[in-house]
């Protein structure tokens, strides 16, 4: 960054660094962070205290399967097949499909699976985010109504339709 920017500022101008290199920042970092939170964040994945905890079962159902539109899933290069990739790390990506299929005829009903939608994204945003040891989670609504207002703002917005 010390050589990159003040090359990029110089050749480009301020205007260029925004366009080369803050842009695609931003977008790269909304788009990772977007499947970052859609595989790790929903209502229903349980929460195990260390006596209760099962390793296998929490590779398993502790993270979510999203299907997404066929054109994204290309770009991404299948990172929404991302169950294996918490049972073993070392599956390649090309090799992720057939993983799924496995563990899906294996262990079907310990799977969390869903199909990305403006509703899930409206769960994800306005639910999900502090844990609570009776509901899993609780939205800051709940938690802090005072200091909520975006949450207000997204659940009025949001769509609720799929």
């Amino acid at each position: 960054m010390a050589i990159g920017w003040p090359l990029i500022i110089y050749k480009t101008g301020i205007m260029g660094w925004i366009k080369f290199w803050l842009m695609p920042w931003l977008g790269y970092h909304f788009w990772m962070s977007t499947f970052t939170m859609v595989h790790h964040t929903a209502p229903h994945i349980p929460f195990k205290h260390s006596d209760e905890w099962n390793a296998a079962q929490a590779q398993l159902n502790g993270t979510v399967h999203c299907d997404y539109p066929r054109w994204i899933e290309v770009l991404c290069h299948d990172i929404n097949v991302h169950i294996p990739h918490h049972v073993s790390s070392r599956i390649p990506s090309y090799n992720l499909r057939a993983a799924h299929k496995s563990i899906q005829e294996n262990w079907g009903p310990y799977l969390n699976e869903a199909t990305w939608n403006w509703r899930l994204m409206k769960t994800i945003m306005t639910v999900c985010h502090v844990y609570d040891k009776e509901q899993n989670y609780i939205g800051f609504d709940e938690l802090a109504p005072n200091e909520a207002s975006p949450i207000t703002f997204l659940k009025r917005v949001m769509p609720d339709y799929a």
